[in-house]
């Protein structure tokens, strides 16, 4: 909180909540977290072993069935989508409330040509769906080079 602040003599402005909120330009997202606005993408950790390939996806709250993922064409994608409603009526009350939420994510990975679509599996535990994708047998990894910058 900012401290009052003297103007022309007069009594004290201060900066309220709410005046800080009118004063947003909600239509800049530059150097906004992406998350504080609403929006939820969750975050990955890729990691690929001598036989496989695997996905971490951080998405605690949801249930197993919230997810569909599917590989297409060497593209794997992991998608989510989860509708809530809940509603509170008491007539002796005179009260009535109404909420609802939704979230939804979709994030996409390029497979490797070595990536065994056929063999694919997916658990989801205490908050992480961990999807693992087999390397075709018989495949060798291309080796990484480094590039020097002059």
């Amino acid at each position: 909180m900012e401290t009052p602040a003297k103007k022309n003599g007069f009594v004290p402005i201060v900066n309220t909540f709410f005046d800080d909120f009118l004063s947003k330009d909600l239509t800049d997202w530059s150097g906004k977290n992406f998350s504080s606005l609403g929006g939820n993408l969750p975050s990955v950790n890729l990691k690929e072993t001598d036989k496989k390939i695997e996905v971490e996806l951080a998405a605690p709250g949801l249930k197993k069935e919230d997810f569909k993922i599917e590989i297409d064409n060497n593209m794997l994608s992991i998608s989510s989508e989860k509708k809530e409603e809940k509603e509170e009526n008491r007539k002796k009350d005179n009260y009535y409330r109404k909420e609802f939420n939704y979230q939804s994510f979709n994030r996409a990975f390029s497979l490797p040509d070595y990536a065994d679509e056929n063999n694919v599996s997916a658990n989801y535990k205490d908050g992480i769906l961990h999807v693992e994708i087999a390397k075709k047998e018989g495949t060798t990894n291309k080796i990484a080079k480094t590039i020097t910058v002059k």
